[in-house]
C-alpha cells in the first residue's frame, strides 16, 4: 500500500484545483467523535482537517463524482483492524450517520462515497492483508484489498495458482465480489465470488460474523447481491485455482466497418463456444468518424500450438498466426491486461494514475446479434471518438453453473456481456453530450439484447434503470421502486435478495440508491 507520504503528494498533484462542500458541523458530529474515542479509535478524519480532501480523493475512481456539488461525507474512518470497523459501524449509528462503505473506490455511480443524508465513509485501505494457505488451496483477502495486490501476492508467493477476478488492479475485493466478479478466469473458474469459501463481515448491529454464524442465506446473498447492501465485508476467503506455468496471450487489431462488422458476427458463435482455457474479448472504438477499430484480445490456458489449432479451426477468419501470440507466466499477463506496464509490483500500488470522467451501461446477449444491427451500432459508434463497447464471452464454466447458486444469475444461454462507455479528460467538456450519445447507443441496441427484463450486470452500476431516495419510507414502495432495476440485475433472485435483507438489516442502515431493501411485510 501507498505510504502517506506518498499519498500526501499524489493528492496534493492530483486534486488542488477540487472544491469540497464542507458539512457544517452538528451535534451528532460530537457524539460521532465522543463514541470513537471511547471505543480507542483516532483515525478518523473530519471535514475540517488537513488532510481530508487527500483521503477523500485518493480513491475517487471517476471524476464526476469528485467535483465540488458533490455532497461530501462527514468524517473519512480508516480503520486497522476488524473490530474497528464494528466500534465504527455503531458509533455511526449512535450519530444518525448514513454508512459509505469503500473499498477501492471504483463504483461506477459514486455510491460508496456519496449520500442524500449526513454521512460517513469507512475505508477499508488498511484491511488489505493477503494470506495464503498453499496447503489448502485457500486465501484469506482483506476487504481492501485491490485486485492486483491479490495477484502479485499470490504470485510472489507461490507459482501455478492464480484468481478468477477482474482485470483493473486497483477494483478493491469488496465491491468486485460482491457484485459477482466477471474475469480472466471466469469460462475456466467462474467468477470471483463463485470461488469464495467464508467471508466475515461486520453487520447492521456491529456483530462480526462468519459463514457458520451468519448462516447460508447471508453468506449466499453477500457473494454477488451488491455491495452496500449487507454489511461490511472485512475479509474473503477464496480457493488459489490453478493456472499452468506457461499461458499465451494473444491480440489482433483490426479496422473497417465492413471487416469489424463481419469478425464481430463470427466472434459471436467462436467466442463463447472455445475451450474453457479461452478468453477472447473485442473491444471496439471509433477514433474520428470515419474510422471503425477493433482489437481481439485473449488469454489461453496453455501454450501458443493450442491457440493457433483451435482458432485456426473454430474462428480462421480472425486470422491469428505465431507473430500473434506471446506466452508468459500468468502473473505476466495479468500484468499486460493491467496496463501497468512491465513492473510486477505496479500491480500491488493502489493508486489509479489515469482517473477520467466516465459513464458507463451494461447488457447480455442471449441471441446473436445480426450483421445489419452490428453494422448499425458501429455507426452509431463512429459519433462519438470518447466511446468504446466491450464484449466479453461467456460460456465454459459460466454455462455449467446455476443461475440461482450465488444471486449473479447471468449463466447458461448468455453468449456474452457487453459494455458501453464514455469518458473524458476535461472537467469543463459537455457532460451531457457524452451522457446522451451513450443512451443512444443503449437505446438502439435494445432489440437485440435480452429481453424481459433488460439484464444489467450490477458491478456496471447504471442508475438509469432507476433510483430509491430516503423520502420512500415504506417497506413496500421500496421494494416496488427496487425491483425496477433489481430484476435486471438479479432476475429470479431478487425476491430472495430481499428476503435476506428483511432479515439481516430490517432498518436499512446498510443502503444506498439502488441497494437491496427490506419488505416489512415478512
Amino acid at each position: 500500500m501507498a505510504s502517506m507520504k506518498s499519498i500526501y503528494f499524489l493528492g496534493t498533484l492530483s486534486w488542488a484545483l477540487f472544491l469540497l462542500t464542507t458539512p457544517a458541523i452538528s451535534v451528532s458530529d460530537e457524539a460521532f467523535t465522543e463514541c470513537m474515542a471511547a471505543n480507542g479509535i483516532k483515525n478518523l478524519t473530519s471535514a475540517s482537517s488537513k488532510n481530508y480532501k487527500i483521503l477523500l480523493n485518493y480513491s475517487i475512481q471517476n471524476l464526476r463524482y469528485a467535483g465540488s456539488q458533490i455532497p461530501k461525507p462527514h468524517f473519512i474512518i480508516l480503520p486497522q483492524t476488524e473490530q474497528q470497523v464494528q466500534a465504527t459501524v455503531t458509533c455511526a449509528r449512535k450519530g444518525g450517520y448514513e454508512i459509505r462503505v469503500r473499498s477501492g473506490g471504483h463504483s461506477y455511480e459514486g455510491t460508496s462515497i456519496t449520500a442524500e443524508a449526513s454521512f460517513v465513509i469507512i475505508d477499508l485501505m488498511n484491511l488489505n492483508a493477503v494470506k495464503l494457505h498453499v496447503a489448502t488451496g485457500t486465501a484469506w483477502i482483506g476487504g481492501g484489498a485491490t485486485l492486483g495486490e491479490i495477484y502479485y501476492t499470490i504470485a510472489q508467493t507461490t507459482r501455478g495458482y492464480g484468481f478468477s477476478a477482474g482485470s483493473c488492479p486497483t477494483v478493491g475485493s469488496g465491491g468486485h465480489i460482491s457484485g459477482g466478479g466477471f474475469g480472466l478466469l471466469s469460462r475456466k473458474y467462474g467468477l470471483a465470488a463463485d470461488n469464495v469459501v467464508d467471508a466475515h463481515v461486520v453487520d447492521a448491529e456491529g456483530r462480526l460474523l462468519n459463514r457458520k454464524t451468519m448462516g447460508e442465506d447471508f453468506f449466499w446473498a453477500l457473494r454477488g447481491g451488491g455491495g452496500g447492501s449487507w454489511g461490511i465485508v472485512v475479509a474473503w476467503k477464496i480457493k488459489l485455482l490453478k493456472v499452468p506455468p506457461t499461458v499465451t496471450l494473444f491480440s489482433v487489431s483490426r479496422r473497417g466497418l465492413r471487416n469489424v462488422s463481419t469478425l464481430l458476427y463470427k466472434w459471436q458463435m467462436a467466442a463463447p463456444t472455445l475451450e474453457k482455457e479461452f478468453y477472447l474479448y473485442a473491444y471496439l472504438q471509433a477514433p474520428d468518424n470515419r474510422t471503425t477499430a477493433a482489437s481481439f484480445t485473449g488469454l489461453y490456458l496453455g501454450r501458443k500450438t493450442a491457440v493457433l489449432k483451435s482458432l485456426g479451426s473454430r474462428f480462421p477468419e480472425l486470422g491469428i498466426v505465431a507473430e500473434d501470440c506471446t506466452e508468459m507466466r500468468w502473473i505476466d499477463a495479468a500484468l499486460f491486461f493491467s496496463n501497468r506496464g512491465s513492473n510486477l509490483s505496479s500491480l500491488a500500488d493502489r493508486y489509479d494514475y489515469n482517473k477520467l470522467y466516465f459513464f458507463a451501461k451494461s447488457d447480455y446477449v442471449r441471441n446473436p446479434i445480426p450483421l445489419k444491427a452490428l453494422v448499425g451500432g458501429l455507426k452509431t459508434l463512429r459519433e462519438q471518438p470518447l466511446g468504446s463497447v466491450i464484449f466479453d464471452p461467456y460460456g465454459g464454466k459460466m454455462w455449467e453453473i446455476a443461475s440461482d447458486f450465488t444471486p449473479f444469475p447471468h449463466r447458461a444461454g448468455n453468449l456474452f456481456g457487453i459494455q458501453y462507455s464514455v469518458s473524458w479528460y476535461d472537467e469543463n467538456g459537455d457532460s451531457e453530450e457524452y451522457l446522451a450519445w451513450l443512451r443512444k447507443f443503449y437505446a438502439f441496441m435494445e432489440p437485440y439484447v435480452s429481453q424481459n427484463p433488460r439484464a444489467a450486470y450490477v458491478n456496471y452500476m447504471d442508475l438509469d434503470l432507476g433510483t430509491v431516495g430516503n423520502e420512500l419510507l415504506n417497506g413496500t414502495d421500496l421494494v416496488a421502486e427496487a425491483s425496477k432495476w433489481g430484476k435486471k440485475y438479479f432476475l429470479d433472485n431478487f425476491e430472495r435478495l430481499v428476503r435476506v435483507k428483511t432479515r439481516v438489516d430490517p432498518h436499512n442502515v446498510f443502503r444506498n440508491v439502488q441497494s437491496i431493501p427490506p419488505d416489512i411485510r415478512f
